[in-house]
């Protein structure tokens, strides 16, 4: 059964304090229900699980890298084949930007039908399987798409002002949601704010086993997100370590920037704060995935169907007082 408990949290705070319609908490309720039956099989709104990352204005490590001078949310996960199928089934009937890559077929999304009418399943027992084939493309649309409410909001403007090149795009100011950029990532990963000290390997230590994390082949392909809770970063991040690279928003040459490591990594070098990759920007393989991150101070806006929602629970308190 899918857990709702973090679109309840946004739901009772934009209801707090974003209530457009300043109804009463009664009506507000029908707002609810028909948000949640959105929400059910079939429909386009997901959710990110965020880790705050505080102690702003930290210094960078000994490798440069670290610094960031705000705080800032990423995703505690990286993002799975569930929350992406969604992402598909909202935006890619006919797949004009190549959304969908065929690798993913086996690992854990499915398409059928024809261009203008595709459709996208998750295969059973992959659906908390990072999403893999994703290019920066991919995910740079993702982010857009997120930032702009979900549902048919637009993968080609928002945090980043895509067109049908595929060469180096730079995010906008005042993204909310986006690719985290290189220090954001390292940061979440390798720092511990209250010691003030990075570790070598995002489990708040200086050393990591397979028994920690997901590479050196020792499970031989991707595992669900967070299935190696004590390779937790010190602010709660999952991942990081292993199971795949993520992108991140770093400009290296005419590449974009990877980091953390994969199940196929060998050895643990890998996975380390020393080790900076980086890929052409339309890459895909079954390495590489991604997580978001995301402004602290953003808080969704109501998506289209909370917003049908409210107008329906709207109508119906005026017909009553009426």
């Amino acid at each position: 059964m899918r857990n709702y408990s973090s679109q309840i949290e946004q739901i009772t705070h934009l209801f707090r304090h974003k209530n457009p319609m300043n109804l009463p908490f009664s009506a507000c309720k029908l707002g609810w229900f028909f948000y949640f039956i959105a929400l059910l099989p079939g429909g386009a709104a997901i959710s990110i699980e965020y880790a705050t990352i505080g102690h702003a204005g930290n210094a960078a490590d000994t490798t440069g890298y670290g610094a960031v001078a705000y705080e800032y949310r990423i995703g505690k996960y990286e993002v799975t084949n569930s929350q992406y199928a969604n992402f598909l089934n909202a935006v890619a009937q006919t797949d004009t930007h190549g959304l969908y890559h065929a690798g993913m077929n086996d690992h854990g999304i499915a398409r059928n039908g024809s261009s203008g009418s595709y459709g996208y399943s998750v295969t059973a027992g992959f659906e908390n399987r990072p999403v893999v084939y994703v290019s920066w493309f991919d995910g740079a649309r993702f982010t857009n798409w997120l930032g702009n409410g979900q549902g048919g909001g637009s993968t080609e403007t928002g945090a980043y002002s895509l067109g049908a090149g595929t060469g180096i795009v730079t995010v906008n100011p005042g993204a909310t949601v986006y690719l985290p950029g290189e220090d954001e990532w390292y940061k979440a990963a390798y720092y511990n704010g209250d010691l003030d000290f990075y570790s070598i390997y995002p489990n708040g230590d200086d050393v990591i086993t397979v028994a920690d994390a997901n590479y050196n082949n020792s499970v031989g392909h991707s595992t669900d997100v967070g299935s190696y809770p004590f390779a937790s970063s010190d602010y709660g991040t999952l991942d990081q370590a292993g199971n795949v690279w993520e992108w991140n928003d770093a400009v290296i040459g005419s590449s974009r920037g990877l980091r953390g490591g994969s199940w196929g990594s060998d050895p643990a070098y890998n996975l380390s704060a020393t080790l900076r990759s980086s890929s052409a920007t339309t890459s895909e393989d079954e390495f590489i995935g991604f997580r978001v991150a995301a402004s602290i101070s953003s808080v969704p806006e109501p998506s289209s169907p909370l917003l049908l929602g409210l107008l329906l629970a709207a109508m119906l308190s005026h017909r009553r007082r009426s």
